[in-house]
């Protein structure tokens, strides 16, 4: 069956079933025989059909790194994706999740139709609806807020969402400022550490095949690096130039197996082996003398006595690493300088100490004098135009005048100085402890039971209470952990299914944008969000229809497009529509820093300590810094330079009280500090082809991983007994500081999990990947064969491959779907910032029978 066969029987199976008929989209809810399916899915193949098909350019949506691709149609169907080759940063290539993804169009279990919750909670219990139920529902629940004064109670709760143009115009429009996302819990202390010392950009962007040396601390860009493609195919390049990778993290990943070096620190010590490495460099006066005399805030008797106490020693003691290992390399680093970088990701930020981790590691670049330069650590001069760089349709409606603590939390002044991070690892506790007032709450692409901290225990508590939660609107595309506690579900569009203009950082170093665009209709009643919140705003009150002119998402991207110059005979909406991306005319940025200003750009500016300023609209920003009589553009920090020590966060810690004199020192998180013998530290990860809980119902990719056994080291292992398959038990305990610390060994929670015993992690270290133990989402996430649960409540569609090919399902002698290692996890932000420190859970570990 094609397609466009699937959209008509779908349609013709719920105009069989009544609107306001009870549903039941968990198993037992309401008795009675599910109906046996009768119509079967037939793919049509790429192979045969490769000579007819139409290839509508568009962008992957399956991790954070948004490559390029073709998507491969024939009559309405999606028969595959290839990589699109005027993509500069992917270049044509594309990952397991790529071509996994297209399995979420046509995945039976998949929502189709709007549902209204009729019994408790959770309950699994619903009806049917029309989308103008839906509609004219949202739009009076946000009314009643706006009249009543407290717009703030209507709360939009994010992940990856893409359409925050048009999601933030909205939550503006209706005058809350609640806006909470997920960065928080994925890489807020590492953007935090960019923008303190380089000011630039959230991301750093490797000029890597150009590159001879590269230090990587707890990053796996083979395989899920934000942008980890891109870095991974120009890694390849310079490798076979003769660029040596060393690797610094607690697990033997993917990354650090195919380095030419491997080393595993005990956790949260990145930043003492980074300052030593700092401190060795510089007692063999090996530093670029000249970048840090002329673009570095600190001076170099300054650094010097910095770095003092930091020795490879102490380094080497509290890392467990060599000595002689740790001079070697920094030795190495800096004799490949300029063409070398030191860069970071999950395995060294996601600590409690992340954030002075990371700044320790950047700073290896000042001082070795990489920043900027061809083949070392490249930056945001190359950054993509992105969505905000497109003027919004008129009039674009005022952003709210006041904050909350529940998106704007004052104990964590940086969390959102630059961007939006929000520290929304907290906001359920919050709501729990009625600390914030909400009405309504609207969830869009994030699965919080699954994915958060203490998720199963905190964030469900929080979702199932309607004391808490009045009124909960989830827009997914399937039956998740989230629609579950929902009281209405919005069946959402794919992202093949819908607009966003997207981008990455640059790593061909030259400005970028790429169009994602519908490739096939939604189905049925699908419809992407971006479309229900135009449509609701223009029934809440004049008010707010005001700012919604236009009356589809698409219109929308027409109009902020509008401003690109026509190319090859075509405006700019229709260029992109062709091309799937637009690349500026610009040679590759290197050294951005050193660039003049322009006579334009200096129009009204003044000088001030060397610092050019300019006033527009009563406001003064700074643009650059005189170098020699020159006004250069400088960094983007408030000194214009490069910033060991920093002002910012000096000022930040002491208005909570924190005791920090801006350099970023080493301190080891008490908890794994004071850890006993027999404690060990959890640590999670994920696969190249699973993306938090987004991936768990595509079946390709779930067939490739399904199962995530605790990785234990193998001496470990032995003085407890444990053999790989042997089911252990974890008992994790609360941090004994910051956030709900406890000084006693306070239970979180326990978890029983399969043993995989390898040599391939630190022996004080336990890991497990996360993306998998999922209770809601269809037969895939769920590894369970057989009829889907209540069919009229989707369609009479079926794959047959999902009833008795799921073959890691439990009854049929295999794995399962895998463990959930995140409900064992405290919630534990890190000062300042609020990144959730997912690597310092203490625990200990028994065998089982």
């Amino acid at each position: 069956m094609q397609r466009r066969d699937f959209i008509k029987v779908t349609v013709l199976t719920v105009m069989a079933m009544q609107l306001g008929d009870v549903i039941s989209l968990v198993p037992n809810a309401i008795a009675g025989e599910v109906p046996k399916l009768t119509n079967f899915v037939t793919f049509n193949t790429l192979a045969k059909n490769i000579k007819d098909i139409v290839r509508v350019p568009s962008v992957c949506l399956n991790c954070s790194s948004v490559c390029g691709m073709n998507v491969l149609v024939k009559d309405g169907e999606i028969l595959g994706v290839e990589g699109n080759k005027e993509d500069p940063n992917s270049q044509g290539k594309l990952c397991a999740k790529a071509h996994g993804g297209v399995s979420s169009v046509n995945y039976p279990d998949r929502i189709v139709y709007p549902l209204k919750r009729v019994g408790k909670r959770g309950e699994g219990l619903w009806k049917r609806i029309t989308m103008e139920e839906v509609y004219d529902t949202m739009a009076k629940r946000i009314k009643k807020n706006i009249d009543g004064g407290h717009p703030e109670q209507v709360v939009f709760h994010q992940g990856r969402n893409k359409m925050g143009d048009i999601t933030g115009r909205f939550m503006d429009a209706i005058g809350s400022p609640v806006i909470l996302n997920h960065r928080g819990l994925c890489s807020s202390n590492k953007r935090a550490a960019n923008y303190t010392t380089i000011g630039d950009t959230s991301w750093e962007t490797l000029d890597a095949v150009e590159c001879k040396y590269l230090l990587n601390f707890g990053s796996n860009f083979f395989e899920t690096h934000q942008g980890g493609l891109p870095l991974l195919k120009r890694f390849a390049e310079g490798r076979l130039k003769g660029c040596k990778l060393v690797t610094f993290d607690v697990r033997l990943s993917n990354t650090a197996g195919r380095s030419d070096e491997w080393f595993a620190p005990f956790p949260a010590s990145e930043g003492v082996v980074a300052l030593a490495m700092a401190n060795v460099i510089l007692e063999n006066n090996l530093e670029d003398k000249n970048f840090l005399k002329e673009w570095c805030n600190t001076s170099l008797e300054e650094i010097k006595e910095f770095v003092k106490p930091y020795t490879a020693k102490y380094a080497a003691e509290v890392s467990g690493l060599e000595e002689s290992d740790i001079k070697r390399v920094a030795i190495e680093f800096a004799k490949a300088a300029p063409e070398c970088a030191a860069f970071t990701n999950r395995g060294s930020q996601a600590h409690y100490n992340g954030l002075n981790n990371d700044r320790a590691v950047v700073m290896l670049n000042a001082i070795v004098g990489s920043v900027g330069k061809k083949g070392g650590y490249a930056f945001g001069g190359s950054k993509n135009k992105g969505a905000k760089s497109f003027a919004m349709p008129k009039p674009v409606p005022p952003k709210p005048k006041f904050t909350t603590d529940l998106e704007d939390p004052k104990l964590y002044p940086l969390a959102n100085k630059w961007q939006k991070m929000r520290v929304s690892v907290l906001a359920f506790d919050k709501l729990k402890e009625k600390k914030h007032k909400i009405d309504m709450y609207i969830s869009y692409t994030i699965s919080a039971p699954q994915t958060w901290p203490e998720g199963p225990s905190i964030t469900v508590d929080a979702l199932k209470d309607e004391s808490i939660i009045p009124f909960h609107v989830c827009s997914d595309i399937v039956y998740s952990e989230m629609a579950h506690y929902a009281d209405i579900i919005l069946p959402d569009a794919t992202y093949f299914e819908r607009y966003t203009i997207e981008g990455r950082n640059a790593y061909e170093l030259s400005p970028y944008f790429a169009l994602r665009q519908p490739a096939v209709k939604a189905p049925a009643d699908c419809e992407n969000l971006a479309d229900t919140l135009i449509k609701v705003a223009k029934r809440v009150d004049k008010n707010v229809a005001k700012y919604f002119t236009f009356d589809s998402y698409e219109e929308f991207i027409k109009i902020r497009l509008s401003s690109l110059p026509s190319r090859d005979g075509l405006s700019g909406f229709e260029y992109m529509k062709k091309h799937g991306v637009w690349i500026e005319d610009k040679p590759k940025n290197y050294e951005p820093y050193n660039k003049i200003l322009s006579k334009e750009a200096l129009e009204n500016s003044f000088i001030k300590d060397e610092i050019i300023y300019v006033s527009k609209k009563g406001k003064t920003k700074a643009i650059g810094i005189m170098k020699d009589g020159v006004p250069r553009k400088g960094l983007k920090t408030p000194s214009r330079k490069f910033e060991i020590f920093s002002q910012t966060i000096k000022d930040a810690a002491v208005s909570v009280g924190i005791k920090d004199d801006g350099f970023p020192h080493f301190e080891m998180p008490k908890g794994l500090k004071e850890i006993t013998e027999d404690e060990l530290v959890l640590t999670t990860f994920k696969w190249g082809v699973h993306t938090q809980a987004r991936t768990g119902s595509q079946k390709y990719l779930a067939e490739i991983v399904h199962d995530n056994p605790m990785w234990i080291n193998a001496s470990t292992a032995k003085k407890l007994d444990i053999k790989t398959g042997d089911y252990v038990e974890i008992t994790t305990y609360r941090p004994k500081e910051g956030y709900k610390a406890s000084q006693k060994q306070e239970i979180v929670a326990k978890m029983s999990i399969k043993a995989f015993v390898t040599e391939g992690i630190h022996p004080q270290v336990i890991a497990i990947s996360n993306s998998l133990g999922m209770d809601f989402g269809g037969r895939v996430p769920k590894a369970s064969n057989g009829d889907k649960q209540n069919i009229p409540a989707f369609t009479k569609i079926e794959d047959r491959s999902l009833d008795g090919y799921i073959w890691w399902d439990k009854e049929k002698g295999g794995t399962g779907n895998g463990f959930n290692p995140n409900h064992v996890i405290p919630i534990n932000p890190a000062p300042i910032v609020g990144m959730q420190a997912w690597n310092d859970t203490v625990c200990s570990v028994k065998k089982l029978g």
